[in-house]
């Protein structure tokens, strides 16, 4: 089976692999083994944490193939970002000139820099290795993250949003950054990720202009690279825009990716899924495929299972329930995959 479950110390090597595979792109993890030592107790520490409001969480997932133990890929959520370290990212506004006498008028785009999305829930950290790339496995890497924030709503924010990627060219290169760098920034792009990807973003507060920047001063292949994602995001993207979330008024410092918004009770995703009572059954599970999650925190589980609905229960065999983790008369949440 394939399963979801919180990281574990474990988990080290695999996760110090995806960071390598994944790219200087990828901000979530950077080829830092002390950061993603770091990342993994702090997500031990939150799953273990006893609160009643979303703070500093970190909770880190990892799948995980059960037939020869490999993880596949990973999944986060943070709890509360930009909170006592500033979250940045650029606010796209309409300015409009005109003059009566001169019956001129003329409407520009500007970014200007901010932290709007403090205190907001990000999902991130999406990474599913190409060799699992099937069956339906990134969908649920994606939308079990819901079924959990919806079970445990006093830890997360009521608005959840997302960073996606942003585009790059042949040689994992950002033509927006190119432009800051010549212009403001004189660090490279991998650099600049390395310090987003550990939580340093004073560079942007120090460096980039405060004051409204007009888009039509920028270079072209800066402008359009605007609220487009890397090819390899894209999927996550059309997921993400299934599930409700909208883009538009907001990007990324350095790679001018999109970040998307969504209210949790909006959420396709929790608007749809089911709880139901688990009983242990013999019975032949239909063709209808699930994700399926427990209601644990630490001992969390999810995966993609085929199973019956019954009026009040869930019938599962005894395989699939020893894979959740979970025994007769526990509540599970289910969506279909």
């Amino acid at each position: 089976m394939i399963i979801i479950r919180p990281i574990t110390l474990d988990d080290f090597d695999a996760l110090h692999q995806i960071a390598i595979d994944s790219g200087n792109g990828f901000t979530s993890f950077p080829d830092d083994r002390r950061v993603l030592k770091e990342r993994i107790k702090h997500s031990l520490q939150s799953f273990d944490a006893k609160i009643t409001e979303p703070g500093q969480q970190g909770y880190l997932f990892v799948m995980q193939d059960t037939s020869n133990g490999e993880v596949v890929g990973t999944s986060g959520i943070e709890a509360s970002v930009g909170v006592t370290t500033p979250l940045y990212h650029h606010r796209i506004e309409q300015c409009v000139h005109n003059s009566d006498h001169l019956k001129l008028r003329k409407e520009h785009q500007t970014l200007t820099l901010c932290t709007d999305l403090a205190a907001s829930t990000e999902i991130c950290s999406l990474y599913l290795k190409n060799s699992h790339r099937v069956n339906g496995n990134g969908r649920a890497l994606s939308r079990f993250r819901f079924m959990f924030m919806a079970n445990h709503k006093q830890r997360f924010s009521t608005k959840i949003m997302a960073e996606m990627r942003g585009y790059g060219d042949e040689n994992n290169q950002s033509p927006f950054w190119s432009w800051f760098e010549q212009h403001f920034c004189n660090i490279s792009f991998a650099l600049s990720n390395h310090y987003i990807g550990i939580g340093d973003m004073r560079f942007a507060s120090e460096l980039m202009p405060k004051c409204p920047l007009y888009i039509s001063l920028m270079s072209k292949s800066a402008r359009d690279a605007i609220n487009q994602v890397h090819p390899d995001t894209l999927p996550a993207l059309a997921l993400l825009e299934k599930e409700g979330f909208t883009s538009g008024d907001y990007i990324g410092v350095n790679d001018a990716g999109p970040a998307v918004i969504c209210a949790l009770e909006k959420i396709r995703t929790v608007m749809v899924s089911e709880t139901k009572r688990v009983k242990i059954s013999s019975v032949e599970p239909n063709q209808k495929k699930y994700i399926a999650c427990n209601h644990k925190l630490s001992g969390f589980r999810a995966g993609q299972i085929n199973l019956v609905l019954s009026r009040e229960y869930v019938l599962i065999t005894a395989e699939v329930a020893h894979a959740l983790d979970v025994i007769d008369g526990d509540w599970v949440t289910l969506v279909e995959n």
